[in-house]
């Protein structure tokens, strides 16, 4: 068997980490998020989860969510009080520190378009087809569209969130580079490994179709070295009341994952139950924790050369 290629690099994968059984992981979206990843998942029987030289764990083949699946998932989230229209992330604080007055911003991916209202005084357009019937004045648009008639148009093109979910994330940073003006910033986020999210078991958030790779500083790098742009800072983002329950997830699972990550065991669902169970008190009572581990994502902040 042909090691896959790196979906940033395109190197080929150094080892396989596990293979989880697609049934498993449409089991898992049904029970624990009330949502059909069926259609997304297709006729596979299995999903290679594989590292690359530059230590992003990737799943193999990339089976992106549909429309259909992630109108599902965020319809639970909303009604579960998990997720809100007006989530602030800890990223968009430190990427709003970039932004000055009178900048012309794209939000690509932008969801609910949560990021406008931390930067009130810029130009702001978001472009997102999932997003785009929610009430969030985002344009239904794919950024290779966009880009026909707005290449080069601005100051500042921000993903958060975003990469992790997309088969093919440096052709997206490359369109990302192509619609910043010379001298402009290309901003990301992205979940990482290790960290809380690596080590809850079972946890399908982190899984296809949703989540299709788990990055690292190196692979950030690596994107921002092939689409020409200077990296100017990777820091970790903090945990905030938006997304401080996997935080609490990870420390109170009485089992935490080493290198296997999804297994259809009584006892990892017992462990991923109770830890949830637990965090979700914790959470009431500190809702931002205190805590110096891996953060909640990567943020990168890259300049296109003038």
């Amino acid at each position: 068997m042909t090691n896959p290629p790196c979906p940033v690099t395109g190197a080929p994968a150094v080892r396989l980490v596990q293979w989880v059984p697609t049934r498993f992981l449409v089991d898992l979206w049904r029970v624990v998020y009330r949502t059909d990843a069926r259609s997304s998942l297709g006729e596979h029987d299995q999903i290679g989860l594989w590292e690359s030289p530059t230590g992003l764990y990737f799943f193999d083949p990339a089976l992106e969510g549909d429309h259909v699946f992630y109108k599902q998932f965020y319809a639970f989230l909303l009604k579960r009080k998990l997720w809100s229209h007006h989530a602030i992330r800890h990223a968009f604080e430190l990427a709003a520190r970039r932004i000055r007055s009178g900048d012309r911003v794209l939000d690509v991916g932008c969801g609910f378009g949560s990021f406008r209202s931390v930067i009130p005084n810029a130009v702001y357009v978001g472009l997102d087809p999932n997003f785009a019937d929610n009430g969030a004045n985002v344009v239904a648009e794919p950024l290779s569209q966009h880009l026909l008639a707005h290449a080069g148009a601005y100051d500042a093109v921000c993903a958060f969130e975003v990469l992790e979910h997309l088969k093919s994330p440096a052709a997206m940073f490359a369109d990302m580079v192509r619609a910043t003006r010379p001298g402009g910033l290309v901003i990301v986020s992205v979940p990482h490994h290790p960290s809380a999210l690596t080590r809850i078991p079972n946890f399908v958030l982190n899984a296809p179709p949703h989540h299709l790779m788990w990055w690292t500083e190196p692979a950030l790098s690596s994107l921002a070295d092939a689409a020409g742009v200077n990296v100017e800072s990777i820091e970790q983002t903090q945990w905030n009341a938006t997304d401080s329950l996997m935080y609490w997830m990870a420390r109170y699972t009485p089992l935490r994952c080493g290198d296997i990550y999804f297994r259809p065991a009584l006892s990892w669902y017992a462990a991923g139950l109770a830890g949830f169970l637990a965090a979700r008190l914790a959470y009431t009572v500190d809702k931002v924790p205190r805590t110096t581990d891996e953060g909640a994502a990567l943020l990168m902040v890259a300049r296109r050369p003038g």
